[in-house]
């Protein structure tokens, strides 16, 4: 049934597993101490920024990663999964051609507050991306670019100067922009125009600290859901309906929750939209899905029966390598089980087709 070639739209580099010159080799000089950087407490090494811990650098918790699955290889330092040759040996043993990467930050970001400071993180991040690990097979892999939220000249310069460095997206947070203000179609437009996807990532929208073992659980069990927001205010604000060909990733907010929630803004559209005339979109929610829209998802046992509810060509398989959540290094068994509902033809465009033509890759 998935003997093809896989494309996993969804998987990570976390700040434990990036290089630890990543930010200091790369960051000018007056914002290197408020930059991510590594420092050693009691014989463990874990990173800082913006004063604050963000994190372990280095191999921490087996029980917080895919990569104990496989014994054979060990990896000392747990750095394997940014170096790009052994990423790709990883992805061939688990039949996966191509990669889209979400970076170091995205789950939670950089607690960072100076926009400029932090602009210069991401760009540090961007270039890194671009010139050090996706250019090692930039056919397979695609680690994207995050956009400074700070400002819309920041996000602006820094999305065209991203394009120019051959990234085929790019990603921002939705919680630190105010989707409605119209100052942001200069990124919808910018993004439109070039035509790759742009992405909002899970990871904020709840009080729940990912970082307790006791939160841990429910705050990944809400946590797609909270993409409701994001989601519902780039519809009824206009973005997209301004922006008709701008390509909108949901990552990582799963299937359930959407084929309701699509139909309920679809409801209250008729109920607080169309009474009101142009005073509001003259779209449907369902038509916006429809044309511009597409989520990630790992393992749904209910998928076969709720994506035919808003159509196949927009959902997109993720391995979510190298995530506790991961199905690596068995995608193929996982999709087999999930999936066998859905038919050969749709499970080839959720786990390939539809991210290699969003994603212009080969």
């Amino acid at each position: 049934m998935n003997d093809h070639p896989l494309y996993s739209c969804d998987d990570h580099l976390d700040i434990g597993n990036v290089p630890r010159d990543l930010w200091s080799s790369r960051v000018p000089e007056k914002y290197q101490s408020i930059a991510p950087h590594v420092v050693e407490r009691n014989g463990m090494h874990l990173w800082m920024a913006g004063g604050q811990p963000i994190g372990v650098s280095g191999r921490y918790d087996e029980r917080l990663t895919a990569l104990g699955r496989r014994p054979e290889l060990a990896d000392e330092d747990g750095l394997r999964p940014s170096n790009p040759k052994l990423r790709l040996e990883d992805m061939e043993s688990d039949g996966i051609h191509a990669s889209i990467v979400y970076g170091a930050g995205a789950l939670t970001g950089f607690p960072i507050d100076d926009p400029e400071a932090k602009a210069a993180v991401l760009r540090a991040w961007n270039e890194w991306a671009a010139e050090e690990f996706n250019s090692f097979a930039p056919d397979r892999l695609s680690a994207l670019p995050f956009l400074p939220a700070g400002t819309i000249d920041l996000a602006v310069e820094e999305f065209e100067r991203c394009m120019r460095l051959g990234h085929r997206g790019a990603v921002i947070d939705p919680f630190e922009i105010d989707i409605a203000d119209p100052a942001w179609d200069r990124l919808w437009a910018a993004v439109s125009e070039a035509g790759v996807p742009l992405s909002f990532h899970i990871g904020k929208g709840t009080k729940l600290n990912p970082a307790s073992v006791r939160e841990r659980a429910p705050f990944s069990s809400v946590v797609p859901l909270q993409m409701d927001e994001p989601l519902a205010s780039m519809i009824f604000f206009g973005a997209l309906e301004r922006y008709p060909t701008l390509q909108l990733v949901l990552a990582e907010s799963g299937i359930g929750w959407l084929p309701y929630f699509v139909s309920r803004m679809d409801d209250q559209f008729e109920k607080h939209c169309v009474p009101y005339g142009d005073e509001c979109i003259q779209t449907r929610p369902s038509e916006q899905w429809a044309r511009q829209i597409y989520a990630t998802f790992e393992e749904e046992p209910l998928g076969p029966t709720l994506i035919p509810l808003l159509g196949a060509d927009h959902f997109m398989w993720a391995c979510d390598y190298p995530h506790p959540d991961s199905t690596w290094p068995n995608s193929r068994h996982a999709i087999e089980e999930s999936l066998s509902g859905l038919g050969d033809e749709a499970v080839r465009k959720v786990t390939a087709d539809t991210c290699q033509r969003l994603y212009r890759l080969p």
